[in-house]
């Protein structure tokens, strides 16, 4: 019987993930694991809210700022990575804490990741070439007609993510989703998913005062210093996307941040797509008592750790 155990703690962007991660490491004396996928990037650190130095300092954690922008990194690398960080772990740990609003990436480590079959690579370079030519909204248009549910569950702002689903329905002759969550990969631990949800309105109440804090805190000096780096893949993320508009000349600085806040609000939209699939989550309602996590933990674990890692409450 497996006796180890990966507590996920997932939940749309800016609604207090990090915050209770840390409460529920400190709690059980357990490591973190970070599954943001821009929070890998140690050149992106204001736009991905990338937990403070303070916080940083409570509870080790794993795979924050490990890499650089010019290093392709890939959702399955991330999944391989994280797997043998996790057999590290677990060698001195019962309990390992996952956080993150990367929905494919939390899969990947959960459950891995699905198989496609292989397609003419030449669909991939058509549909680039419509990319440049045409912009991203015809491609959406597309997915949407060729596959309504993959439309609704990916992210459609992504282009890698959307080309990959545009030539699997149009080499295919299927639709894109009906190869997810065939394959069912067997872990070495159990996994506890714990949500955070809230009232829309808050939700985006909060997003935008984020935005808000991180121009404050210098996203656009941080964004000037990447600019000439714009076309690289981790960068085609919402925050830095449109400060290099209004660099460009195409938006005024006062339009790029209210575009840096209506699309942050998309994008949570779509993680709560994503995530309300999930039937194995236990969604609590925010301002989350930790307590309340605690005792639905422990209601899974009971009888299974050892006194030394089951925590005593008292980090409050």
């Amino acid at each position: 019987m497996k006796s180890k155990y990966l507590i996920t703690i997932i939940g749309a962007t800016g609604i207090g993930k990090t915050d209770l991660s840390i409460k529920v490491a400190r709690h059980f004396k357990a490591e973190i694991i970070s599954c943001d996928s821009r929070q890998f990037y140690r050149e992106m650190r204001i736009g991905t809210a990338v937990p403070g130095m303070k916080e940083l300092q409570q509870v080790k954690h794993h795979f924050i700022q490990n890499r650089s922008i010019f290093e392709d990194y890939s959702v399955g690398e991330f999944e391989r990575d994280t797997l043998l960080v996790l057999d590290q772990l677990f060698n001195e740990h019962d309990v390992v804490v996952m956080v993150g609003g990367s929905g494919l990436y939390v899969d990947a480590v959960l459950r891995g990741l699905d198989e496609f079959p292989d397609v003419d690579p030449e669909i991939r370079i058509m549909l680039k070439l419509e990319l440049t030519e045409n912009g991203i909204k015809p491609l959406q248009d597309r997915l949407r007609i060729l596959d309504i549910e993959a439309y609704h569950k990916i992210d459609i702002e992504n282009k890698q993510r959307l080309i990959r689903a545009l030539e699997i329905c149009l080499g295919t002759g299927k639709a894109y989703s009906s190869y997810l969550n065939i394959r069912k990969n067997q872990r070495k631990f159990n996994p506890i998913k714990i949500g955070i949800t809230a009232e829309r309105e808050f939700v985006y109440n909060r997003i935008n005062k984020r935005v808000d804090n991180m121009m404050r805190d210098g996203l656009l000096d941080e964004a000037k210093e990447l600019y000439a780096n714009r076309d690289l893949n981790s960068l085609q993320t919402v925050g830095y996307k449109e400060i290099f508009e209004y660099l460009d000349g195409d938006l005024s600085l006062d339009e790029a941040v209210s575009e840096i806040k209506k699309n942050t609000r998309r994008f949570a939209k779509r993680q709560g797509t994503w995530f309300r699939r999930d039937k194995e989550i236990e969604w609590f309602e925010y301002p989350v008592l930790l307590n309340d996590v605690i005792d639905y933990v422990d209601s899974l674990l009971v009888g299974n750790l050892p006194a030394d890692q089951a925590g005593n409450g008292n980090d409050e």
